[in-house]
């Protein structure tokens, strides 16, 4: 990586936070309705539900694959996102799988296929010829919100078209849900159904034409608003506005989901290129850090796994990315961002002092009713920790950066986030040099995300339209920071 000098911006001061937990160490509506299928017919329109119209909305982006929070309830509650990485069903005769997190599945004419024309994200997907089918043999018990659905042709296969369904008996009755989509892209894209269902619901996915054609679907995201909608918090997928770098299976731009946020871990540097994860006071509580920095596992293989012995000595503190603050709802959660995914080597000065109050500050705006999506990240090499300047510590295996990166999107608490975005919408940016001996001032670091992105290439606020995203992008906050 090229060498980077921070251009340090002075705009505002700022009245310190408390350190709580700092670490040390285009869219289309849909006017169709349900329609009930019945079995190897014509399917039948104008079913409704209840007596009345139920219309769903869906949305078109290219986001990268999301991850819904588990904590310790179950995800026929809570919501989750299905990757299939954690099966195996390699015949197209109908048969089920069990898969964690969701639970069990479906499949006819239908399989999990990790060839190189399979695509997907990580190592497997669910490849459908035919008029395969892919359901969920379990309820979501309270309903959900919206389902996620990422799909692309398999392979250089011709056109298909599929459809989402529904069934509010246990299987017994699907109905179509939304208008039928066409899959004729090689990349994967993802649509997203506004369901708004109450009631005990399962789901799938039926192809209805294109015969032999396959299509490979990844990454379904159940999402069910935890906290009854409305003005309250609540926790929302960690990747709304898209995967900065398209990560997926490259082993420097490797996707790694969590629970509580996802990332693209970069196996030459030992640490993640990003993190992204969302910010409500629904995250957080009164749960101690557990200070259990562990190695992550979740990693193939034959990628370099750091521990936190590799820290030890360096001079640079083990830094989250994701701060353990912004996770202290639930023990579960405060653990998860102890991975050593989620750290990176920080200079002591940096990481608690002016890193620590900006993401109090960012806490501190969730008190006032507020929402953030947040994406932080590294770029560079060398920085100064108490030990003097590195390139690396741990005999090379972890690259030192030479600034930390952060980007928040603010939102009032609410639904809908992208749709809610306006060229008013408050997003604060900083680059901060990974260096002792810094201003103290957070504020002094402001930059645009225009600038992040040109040092970085990636695109991190993709799924804004694009005459909102280059208005954000290429202004600096001036609102006040106290």
């Amino acid at each position: 990586m090229k060498y980077f000098t921070p251009n340090y911006l002075s705009l505002f001061a700022l009245l310190s936070f408390l350190l709580i937990g700092c670490s040390t160490d285009e869219y289309y509506t849909d006017s169709s309705v349900y329609e009930e299928i019945p079995i190897e017919e014509t399917p039948i329109e104008g079913i409704t539900m209840n007596g009345e119209l139920n219309v769903p909305t869906y949305y078109y982006d290219n986001q990268g694959p999301h991850k819904h929070k588990a904590y310790n309830l179950t995800a026929k509650t809570v919501g989750f996102t299905e990757t299939f990485e954690s099966g195996a069903k390699g015949s197209y005769a109908a048969g089920s799988v069990s898969l964690s997190p969701s639970g069990d599945w479906y499949l006819e004419d239908a399989l999990l296929g990790s060839l190189a024309n399979d695509r997907k994200f990580g190592s497997k997907s669910v490849r459908i010829r035919n008029n395969g089918k892919l359901t969920m043999s379990f309820n979501m018990e309270n309903g959900a919100t919206s389902v996620l659905v990422r799909h692309a042709a398999y392979g250089s296969n011709g056109a298909s078209n599929w459809r989402l369904v529904a069934s509010y008996d246990d299987g017994a009755t699907w109905y179509y849900v939304g208008d039928v989509i066409t899959t004729n892209s090689t990349t994967l894209n993802t649509v997203t159904f506004e369901v708004n269902d109450t009631q005990s619901v399962r789901y799938g996915i039926f192809k209805i034409s294109g015969g032999s054609n396959r299509i490979n679907i990844d990454n379904i995201e159940v999402e069910v608003n935890t906290s009854g909608g409305g003005n309250n918090p609540s926790m929302d997928s960690n990747l709304t506005f898209g995967n900065p770098s398209d990560a997926a299976s490259s082993i420097d731009n490797y996707f790694l989901s969590k629970p509580d946020f996802s990332l693209s871990y970069n196996n030459s540097n030992g640490t993640a290129n990003w993190v992204s994860w969302h910010l409500s006071t629904a995250w957080t509580g009164t749960t101690s850090r557990c200070n259990c920095f562990k190695s992550d596992t979740t990693l193939p293989a034959t990628f370099f796994r750091a521990t936190t012995s590799d820290y030890t000595n360096s001079g640079f503190d083990r830094g989250h990315l994701c701060p353990s603050a912004d996770r202290n709802g639930s023990e579960d959660s405060n653990e998860n961002t102890y991975y050593m995914t989620n750290i990176a080597p920080q200079a002591p000065d940096n990481n608690r002092r002016s890193w620590a109050n900006f993401e109090s500050y960012l806490r501190s705006l969730t008190l006032d009713g507020n929402e953030v999506h947040i994406i932080t990240g590294v770029f560079g090499t060398g920085g100064t920790g108490s030990n003097g300047s590195a390139n690396t510590i741990s005999n090379g295996e972890i690259n030192v950066p030479d600034a930390f990166w952060k980007v928040a999107l603010v939102l009032p608490n609410g639904t809908n986030d992208i749709q809610r975005v306006t060229t008013s919408t408050r997003v604060i940016a900083v680059l901060v040099p990974n260096d002792q001996n810094i201003d103290t001032d957070w504020t002094q670091f402001k930059t645009t995300v225009d600038a992040i992105e040109n040092l970085t290439g990636y695109d991190l606020l993709e799924n804004i339209p694009d005459a909102i995203e280059s208005t954000l992008e290429s202004t600096i906050d001036t609102e006040p920071s106290v």
